[in-house]
């Protein structure tokens, strides 16, 4: 985040970041002209402020909504549409690539065609690749405008931060972090159980058919209230090669991501190739990117040290927080006898929590220092998994809630402090870049988190069966078992049936808790890398969305 001590300061720097070669358009109108100054427009104030907000807060909120919401209705549409469940991956699977390729690119686009213009086009056309997805009439139509509604999502969650913090007094800025953190928080818990809801009462086709209204509230409050705020842009050349290779190596990691699990991993030749690939292309992509005149991402922000640090921690705390939002919805849905929408409902109060501190959080986060903050999200974050670490079969829709109310208090301060942590001392000219690496780092983070889980979910129950088998055996508590199921009217291998499930059941439990205590760890130790960080320097001056 930029200081700034006065207007003339920014006016001198900003040049040095546009070749010669790249002119500054003129500004159509004197709130844009100041802009270009250097100064900014003044902060928007009263009910025109409220109503941006709402409307910015609303866009990231759809956006990150509709990465969780299909989730849990992937049954459904696959029923629907008359194909197998592992075909049904690709409506996640297209989605991830596509958006996890557009999330880098946000820098480049809003330095070229105005942060406002980017981020009302990509509003605008997100709704319309939600209406194709909600009438998509087979598999590959709804494959193919899955992948326009990832690429188009791409700008729209740091656009929105960077268009809060340009709106927001800098005495307040934290509270325009505190309004984005609370839609990213939220949006995830409320996914799956707006999905299970829908899918358990509705037609599938409703999960994205009501972004359509929406949408089009955010891209016309966003331009009509924005557009006089538009930043400055550059002719900036393509990297046509840095692109083509974020292409290749971001969509062979997440399509191996997405698709390992089915296909064993490193046991099949496919996910072999696509590793080699992925990790081939990324190293090509970072030496390209750090060494090209023109970068498409602008990778020099890491040699920055809460730059690194920050989305270190970050990253890491998102990855055990998206693993263990898709674990227990899983765990609940197929092993305990939850509906997708109890399931969801288990979730819901940690939400709750977060929406009524966020504000309190943001009001307080420019008293104490971030890293302060960060680590009560972290000490949080460890208590609620080691409390699901104790969970029984037989516990309790309270017994599975409770550690979820600790998680709520976590939430809310842990977006808001990673994110002041991480863009500390960023230039104004480059925040689009940063929150787009950021998030980008963020979303790779989450898939690795999600594959990985499942993954180790799987493993792990095996593992415990067998030893449950191992100690059971045909012995004396096996007959016993049998013998007392037999009293109750059961055959034989009705009982051998019922006690497999029984053991199947257990299994899955231990590998569940273990999971959980493992995010426990995790988690403290996450704590003491956030104090390798710097303490961020509170906000001054006016900032600048892009350049």
């Amino acid at each position: 985040m930029v200081e700034q001590s006065d207007a003339s300061k920014l006016a001198q720097a900003a040049p040095a970041q546009v070749q010669a070669n790249a002119p500054i358009r003129p500004a159509a109108n004197p709130a844009k002209a100041a802009v270009e100054a250097g100064g900014g427009p003044p902060p928007m104030v009263g009910g025109q402020l409220a109503l941006t907000s709402f409307a910015l807060a609303l866009g990231t909120f759809m956006m990150v909504l509709d990465s969780t919401i299909a989730n849990v209705s992937l049954p459904t549409i696959a029923g629907n549409l008359g194909v197998s469940s592992d075909n049904s991956t690709w409506v996640i699977t297209a989605f991830a690539v596509s958006n996890g390729i557009a999330v880098p690119l946000t820098g480049w686009l809003m330095r070229r065609f105005g942060v406002v213009r980017v981020f009302c086009t990509a509003v605008a056309l997100f709704t319309l690749a939600s209406f194709l997805c909600g009438i998509a009439w087979n598999l590959p139509s709804l494959i193919l405008f899955r992948v326009l509604q990832g690429a188009t999502a791409g700008p729209i969650m740091p656009g929105s931060q960077a268009l809060l913090i340009a709106i927001f007094p800098p005495q307040k800025r934290a509270t325009a972090l505190g309004i984005w953190s609370m839609t990213t928080l939220v949006a995830p818990v409320m996914g799956p159980i707006l999905g299970g809801y829908i899918s358990d009462n509705y037609h599938w086709s409703l999960i994205f058919l009501i972004n359509v209204p929406f949408g089009i509230f955010v891209a016309f409050m966003c331009w009509t209230n924005l557009k006089s705020r538009e930043t400055p842009t550059a002719k900036l050349p393509i990297d046509a090669v840095g692109l083509g290779l974020l292409v290749v190596w971001v969509g062979a990691l997440q399509v191996m991501l997405d698709l390992g699990k089915n296909a064993d991993w490193f046991n099949d030749p496919a996910i072999v190739l696509l590793t080699i690939v992925a990790a081939i292309g990324f190293v090509a992509w970072i030496i390209w990117e750090l060494t090209d005149a023109n970068p498409t991402v602008d990778l020099s922000l890491f040699a920055r040290r809460n730059f690194l640090i920050g989305n270190l921690a970050f990253s890491l705390g998102y990855a055990v927080f998206f693993a263990n939002i898709l674990i227990l919805p899983l765990w609940l849905q197929t092993q305990l006898g939850y509906t997708a929408t109890w399931a969801g409902l288990v979730a819901a109060p940690s939400g709750v929590v977060a929406v009524l501190l966020t504000p309190l959080v943001a009001r307080l986060s420019g008293k104490f220092d971030a890293r302060l903050l960060a680590s009560v999200a972290f000490i949080g974050f460890a208590i609620s998994y080691w409390m699901r670490s104790g969970y029984t079969n037989t516990a309790s829709f309270y017994d599975f809630m409770l550690p979820l109310l600790v998680q709520g208090v976590s939430m809310s301060t842990f977006f808001l402090s990673m994110l002041t942590i991480a863009i500390d001392r960023i230039p104004a000219e480059r925040l689009p870049s940063a929150t787009g690496i950021s998030n980008f780092a963020r979303i790779v983070a989450g898939s690795f988190a999600a594959s990985i889980i499942t993954t180790a979910w799987d493993r792990r129950e095996a593992l415990h069966q067998s030893r449950l088998a191992e100690a059971i055996g045909n012995g004396v508590p096996y007959r016993m078992a049998v013998e007392q199921l037999a009293r109750v009217g059961l055959s034989p291998e009705q009982a051998a049936g019922a006690i497999t499930r029984q053991m199947v059941g257990q299994a899955y439990l231990l590998a569940s808790t273990d999971l959980f205590r493992i995010s426990s760890y995790l988690c403290a130790g996450l704590l003491v890398i956030v104090w390798f960080c710097r303490r961020p320097t509170p906000p001054e001056g006016h900032v600048v969305a892009a350049d």
